[in-house]
């Protein structure tokens, strides 16, 4: 590990995943550990047009008793290469070896034995898969997601029949620049240097994003409609949104209390197809990234967050609320089992 851009106490490391058509593709794992040692470890995943910059997210983390760790995805934020397409990926599954690895150093290098892995947008859409995906080797003890990216937010003609001939055309050419949305409405109520309170790096994050792909479109296709298909994600799950969505077109201070990227009740839909155990939060006057709302909010996204993971991912050996240990000399019981759904 070296000191990360941030400075201490932030370390990075980088993982070599070879080369791909462009060249060489890394990426990048940021660390925090608390002033204590901990066994508990946090895994935060950003979205797109994005990488890790949250400190007061880690913050909120270390204070609680849990070692916080970033990654930056290949061709994101510290990962991005000079020879490579920003944020580009032919497939969700590209993703994986960097999350395998990331996995395996904060349990087996740094020892810890706890992970609750947490995704932003796109990276809800992308741990979402990888936690299915890994279920029987129980890497992930806990989700969290904010705002995860589980369907465009456009009309169902474009959302369906469209993204279909989108997906067909993709293999001709991936790499097409497809005519979307601006990100900028959103850029700019983040930004210090526009309409908002955060400090960033505008190479990395630009107000007005990257252009999207139509390799990349593909990939996100394919990996919601596996979504929508049903996961099996046995971990607990909570799942975080505003509670409404903007519909403008030009600025007003609403973009500063509503999502402005996806549509909230897409996500409230298709959330319950992550598993049997997951929990929906909604937050009036939440923005996209829940973590960039504005201060009332944040407080009670980490409120009900704290909640959430001591209900659910406590420490482990924790005894379950009302059920006492039983004594190591019990004698086996014949009472039937009564539990049901």
């Amino acid at each position: 590990m070296e000191t990360d851009v941030l400075g201490p106490p932030y370390e990075r490391h980088t993982i070599d995943l070879g080369s791909d058509d462009e060249g060489a593709v890394v990426a990048t794992l940021v660390r925090r550990r608390g002033d204590t040692p901990s066994r508990r470890a946090v895994l935060y995943v950003h979205g797109f047009v994005d990488y890790f910059f949250q400190t007061h997210l880690a913050d909120f983390f270390v204070e609680r008793g849990w070692d916080f760790y970033a990654l930056d995805l290949r061709k994101y934020g510290r990962s991005l290469l000079p020879h490579q397409t920003p944020n580009f990926v032919r497939s969700l599954t590209e993703y994986f070896p960097e999350l395998d690895e990331a996995a395996r150093i904060i349990r087996d290098d740094d020892g810890h034995d706890q992970l609750l892995v947490a995704g932003h947008s796109t990276g809800g859409l992308i741990t979402s898969l990888w936690s299915h995906a890994r279920s029987s080797s129980k890497i992930v003890d806990g989700l969290f997601l904010n705002s995860p990216f589980f369907d465009f937010n456009v009309p169902w003609l474009l959302r369906r029949p469209l993204m279909n001939i989108v997906g067909r055309t993709s293999g001709r050419n991936p790499y097409r620049v497809l005519p979307m949305n601006s990100l900028g409405l959103y850029g700019q109520s983040l930004h210090s240097e526009h309409r908002g309170e955060w400090t960033y790096d505008l190479a990395w994050k630009p107000v007005m994003g990257f252009p999207v792909r139509t390799g990349w479109l593909e990939a996100i296709r394919r990996g919601q409609a596996r979504l929508r298909a049903g996961l099996a994600i046995g971990a607990p799950v909570m799942v975080a949104c505003s509670t409404r969505t903007f519909r403008g077109k030009t600025w007003t201070d609403d973009v500063h209390m509503t999502d402005a990227v996806l549509d909230v009740d897409h996500i409230v839909r298709w959330a319950p197809r992550l598993g049997t155990r997951v929990t929906i939060a909604r937050f009036d006057g939440g923005m996209h990234d829940l973590t960039l709302s504005g201060k009332e909010v944040r407080t009670e996204l980490f409120r009900e967050l704290a909640r959430w993971t001591d209900a659910f991912v406590p420490p482990v050996g924790t005894p379950e609320p009302g059920i006492p240990p039983a004594p190591e000399d019990a004698p086996p019981s014949n009472k039937a089992d009564t539990t049901t759904a």
